[in-house]
């Protein structure tokens, strides 16, 4: 498929103007000096009362009321914003309005169209019963085999979408496809709007908010890819952990009442629910999550309840999602399951890890860390032994792959490494977020927080068992748990960035709250205005609007034309041999008829044309990737009786054979999937190159390329059906002996 150029037609929620606490020790100034007392300026949630800076409860006057409105109809604005920008890409990059109903379905590629052939498939069946049914019962994802497709995959998105469908009455208005597309670009207005939050939660400030979401929206192809891979399942939950993370900074602000935490509590659950339904990776995210909520509460930054309700709300939401997903093995087999029960348990037997002096503290740490680490790779494995989970076993090959000093041949882990997107975070990302101005502010921001985190952690951890209450208190608070938080949060996520480039959507979106927070913070200008010898309130007020509105009128004017050509250029979908396959497949084939191939075809033919699959891409399952690494042999060196004998084992009536993967070029050698079916088999690669000593040539030559020579051994168990540029269509013969070609059997297309 390709987009080519189409013809133009003729034509804190409130404002605080707190500089700091002059009486706290330098370089602590990201914390009041006694819990008693709550920020100056600071808005109780839900009211409309300040607290002033002696602690008196008084009555908003008119300003701040203007200011906080002014900033949530920003954050619409901004959200609205995003929302028109990603349709209107989308539409002008597939001229997705004109295309036939086979093009849209094709334009969904690779594991998108699977997911999206759930929500067709739901709005197709005679009634949501019968429709759910068939999605418990399901034997057309996988020939002969019948799987619960709500356990397996998270598609209650689609299941929801499509029962919101039936029941609004809005089909004489609204496309079910348009429904869908529509429905995930304004989960990116939730995601702008709740890293907006973020933003002004850390710094008191709605320009920062503003801030945070105009970086958002012109960093695009770092923070986003929904455009163009809508189905994935990144863009249904990253909006929801994003507000996951806006509810965990509100939570942890010292000023909330018990009504106001319980609140947060219960939000917090639901936006982790929700990330957990829509992604089956929701597990390794949140075990970053755990480890940064450990490492808090190792230094004193978390309060015990604290700690112990951010883990039950992710076992919560994990749970809860067990439940929903059939009981799902791999969630309880899951390691962040493991690990927060490791860490309670250890927490709870180990009642003196919190006293002594620096190194007392510092011993007791390294013990219980490894206690609890000991522990979780002991439930973990216990329990993945009890339930035979396998689920996600590539997964754990991959990264060992990733890190390890030697190359592996193992196919499943390979798949992963020689993907550009699983590979290390290009620096062009780097240089493409500096242009806008996001990493100059987020480096100093990240540095002087860190530094101020350490300094910190010592004087939290140097607080003796003798010491007085006073001194604990003041070293507890020295620096604000919600940003202390969010700056882990981005250290982490950061890092798996750096590792493995397709998390990086993770990173860049957070990023701009961070960022943001550091331009617009009263603490962290309060603290170089000190350096400077130049502090006062005026200047700061100064200051912390100044900055952010000129990065905003510099950003406006470099990029609002870059901004308008983008969105005013104009292409069109262009994939003329995937509309004749699916076409020829829907009309000559039997309704019932299996296909074999590879799985990013597969799942556009189960989309298109409604057969039955012998593979696809959703990879969480250890039969799948069994039977794929099989039905993949055609790319191999086997004999044709042997490939006979693999389809006919996975109940294929037809093989689809793409000169894109037989003849491959994209992937250097040694990562062309040939190379990798080679490697596995034992055999040596094509082309120039060294091979290792242990392989050996292959006794036959490669399937895809030798059928098409139509030799007798090829002919007598395949006949060719469909030919273009691009594909090959064989349908495997009912018995092994020469056959003439019955004359029904549809003639071979150029």
């Amino acid at each position: 498929m390709e987009c080519r150029k189409r013809k133009r037609p003729s034509e804190s929620y409130g404002h605080s103007d707190k500089v700091g606490d002059r009486r706290s020790p330098a370089g602590t100034a990201f914390g009041s000096k006694g819990s008693s007392r709550v920020q100056e300026g600071v808005c109780l949630p839900g009211t409309s009362a300040t607290f002033s800076g002696s602690g008196t409860l008084v009555w908003w006057p008119w300003e701040p009321c203007v200011t906080t409105t002014t900033g949530l109809l920003m954050a619409v604005v901004l959200a609205v914003a995003q929302a028109w920008c990603v349709n209107a890409i989308h539409e002008n990059l597939l001229w997705f309005s004109q295309l036939m109903e086979v093009e849209r379905e094709i334009s969904f590629r690779t594991e998108c169209g699977l997911y999206y052939s759930y929500y067709k498939q739901m709005l197709q069946a005679p009634s949501i019963q019968e429709g759910l049914l068939e999605m418990i019962h399901d034997n057309l994802t996988e020939s002969r085999r019948t799987i619960n497709l709500l356990q397996r995959m998270n598609i209650y998105q689609e299941v929801f979408l499509s029962v919101l469908y039936r029941l609004l009455p809005i089909k004489t208005y609204l496309e079910p496809v348009y429904f869908y597309i529509y429905t995930v670009f304004s989960l990116q207005a939730v995601y702008v709007i709740a890293l907006y939050l973020t933003a002004w939660l850390l710094s008191g400030s709605w320009l920062a908010g503003a801030l945070a979401g105009l970086w958002y929206i012109l960093n695009r192809v770092d923070t986003t890819r929904v455009e163009f891979t809508i189905s994935l399942r990144e863009n249904w939950s990253l909006p929801f952990l994003a507000l996951q993370v806006a509810t965990i900074t509100c939570y942890l602000r010292p000023q909330l009442t018990s009504f106001q935490q319980k609140v947060m509590v219960w939000l917090m659950y639901v936006t982790t629910f929700c990330f957990c339904l829509t992604w089956q990776f929701n597990q390794f995210i949140l075990l970053v999550q755990a480890l940064i909520i450990y490492t808090l509460d190792c230094v004193d930054l978390l309060t015990t309840t604290q700690v112990t309700t951010l883990y039950l709300v992710q076992v919560s939401g994990l749970l809860s999602v067990w439940l929903l997903q059939f009981f799902n093995s791999m969630i309880l087999g899951s390691l962040v399951l493991s690990f927060i029960v490791a860490a309670l348990f250890v927490r709870h037997c180990q009642t003196d890890l919190k006293v002594g002096g620096l190194l007392v503290r510092l011993s007791k740490i390294l013990l219980h860390s490894v206690l609890v680490f000991l522990l979780t790779f002991t439930i973990n494995y216990l329990t993945k032994k009890a339930l035979q989970v396998r689920s996600d076993e590539h997964i754990f090959k991959f990264i060992k792959s990733k890190f390890a000093l030697r190359p592996t041949r193992d196919f499943d882990a390979s798949l992963y490494l020689c993907e550009e997107a699983f590979g290390l975070l290009p620096l062009d990302t780097l240089e493409r977020l500096a242009d806008t101005l996001l990493l100059y502010p987020y480096v100093p921001t990240l540095l002087l927080l860190s530094g101020t985190l350490a300094v910190a952690a010592f004087r939290n951890l140097s607080c003796s068992e003798g010491g007085s209450a006073e001194e604990k208190k003041g070293a507890a608070e020295a620096f604000r748990s919600d940003v202390a938080y969010n700056l882990l949060h981005t250290l982490l996520y950061g890092l798996v960035a750096f590792s493995t480039m397709r998390m990086k959507y993770i990173w860049t979106g957070h990023m701009c709250a961070v960022a943001a927070h550091g331009v617009c913070s009263a603490e962290l200008w309060t603290l170089l205005l000190r350096t400077l010898r130049c502090n006062s309130r005026t200047l700061l007020r100064i200051v912390r609007c100044a900055v952010p509105l000129l990065i905003v009128g510099f950003l406006y004017f470099k990029f609002w034309p870059k901004l308008m050509n983008e969105l005013s250029e104009l292409r069109e979908f262009y994939d003329p041999d995937t509309v004749e396959l699916m076409t020829w497949i829907s009309t000559k084939t039997p309704k019932q008829a299996v296909f074999a191939g590879s799985m990013q075809l597969l799942a556009g033919i189960k989309l298109c044309t409604g057969r039955v699959l012998t593979n696809h891409p959703h990879y969480e399952d250890k039969d799948l990737r069994d039977r794929t690494r099989q039905v993949y042999q055609v790319y191999a060196r086997r004999s044709p009786e042997e490939v006979y004998g693999i389809l006919r084992a996975a109940g294929a009536d037809y093989v689809v054979l793409e000169n894109s993967i037989c003849y491959e070029r994209r992937h250097r050698r040694g990562c062309r999937l040939r190379d990798l079916l080679d490697l596995a088999n034992g055999h040596i690669m094509d082309g120039p190159g060294e091979n290792d000593p242990d392989l050996t040539p292959a006794e036959h030559p490669r399937f895809c390329e030798a059928i098409q020579t139509d030799g007798a051994a090829y002919t007598a168990l395949f006949s060719r059906t469909f030919q273009n540029k691009t594909f090959h269509v064989y349908r495997l013969k009912k018995k092994r002996r020469k056959t003439p070609r019955s004359p029904a059997e549809p003639a071979a297309t150029p």
